[in-house]
C-alpha cells in the first residue's frame, strides 16, 4: 500500500464552490481506477470546523503502486492539477496497514489526519505495530469507517487517516480535520489490513 497527497492552499478569499463543483463533475472519473484502494476529495474552508485556511487536499491510499505512476506520470489525472494549480508537493508515505467496515452505510462525509515524527531512538517496528492496533480499534468501536496508517522512510513522519460517517469529536479524534466531497473506492477491500514478514531465513 502506498499513502499519498497533496496540499493546495488557496487564498483566503477563494470560493470554494469552485472546488465543490470541480469535485462534482470529475470525481466519479477515479471510481473505477485500477490500482486504486481509496482517493478522498478534502478540504478546508476558512471559518468552518475550525480551519483558518482554504485548502484542497486530496488523499489517496494505492492498492498498487503501477497506480499512483499512471496517475502521476502518464500524462490524465494529475495533469489537471498541474494545469489548474501548478505543481505541488507530493507527500508519500509507505503504507502500513488499512482497518474498515465491509460495508459503509454512507460514503465518508469528514476525514481525520494526524501527522507524527517518530524520535531518532523510536522502534518503527513498535510504532508500525501500535499505529495498526489504533486504526483497528478505531474501526472495532465504530470511531471510524476505515483507519489507515504509513510511514515516509526519508523523515520517519507517521501518518494516519481515519474516515468518518459523520463529523467526528476532536478531543477523540485530535488531527487536521478535513470535509470529504467524494470518495472513490475501486480497490478499498483490497487494502491490507497486515504487514506480513516476506524474509525467509535460512537455518
Amino acid at each position: 500500500m502506498l499513502a499519498m497527497q497533496y496540499e493546495i492552499t488557496l487564498p483566503a478569499d477563494y470560493d470554494m464552490q469552485i472546488i465543490r463543483d470541480r469535485v462534482a463533475t470529475t470525481g466519479h472519473l477515479l471510481d473505477a481506477y485500477p490500482g486504486l484502494g481509496v482517493k478522498v476529495f478534502l478540504i478546508r474552508e476558512r471559518g468552518v470546523d475550525g480551519s483558518t485556511t482554504n485548502q484542497y487536499a486530496p488523499f489517496y491510499l494505492w492498492t498498487d503502486p503501477g497506480g499512483a505512476a499512471s496517475f502521476l506520470w502518464s500524462g490524465t489525472g494529475f495533469t489537471a492539477i498541474l494545469r489548474d494549480f501548478g505543481r505541488p508537493v507530493v507527500q508519500t508515505w509507505v503504507g502500513g496497514t488499512a482497518h474498515q467496515a465491509p460495508h459503509w452505510a454512507a460514503g465518508p462525509a469528514y476525514a481525520v489526519r494526524q501527522k507524527v515524527a517518530l524520535p531518532a531512538d523510536a522502534d518503527i517496528v513498535a510504532a508500525a505495530q501500535a499505529a495498526d492496533r489504533r486504526a483497528a480499534e478505531a474501526v472495532a468501536t465504530g470511531t471510524a469507517q476505515l483507519a489507515a496508517y504509513g510511514v515516509d522512510p526519508r523523515t520517519w513522519e507517521l501518518v494516519t487517516i481515519t474516515l468518518h460517517e459523520q463529523r467526528p469529536d476532536p478531543v477523540s479524534q485530535p488531527g487536521d480535520l478535513f470535509q470529504v466531497l467524494h470518495t472513490a473506492a475501486p480497490e478499498r477491500l483490497h487494502l491490507p489490513d497486515r504487514v506480513s514478514n516476506r524474509l525467509v531465513v535460512a537455518r
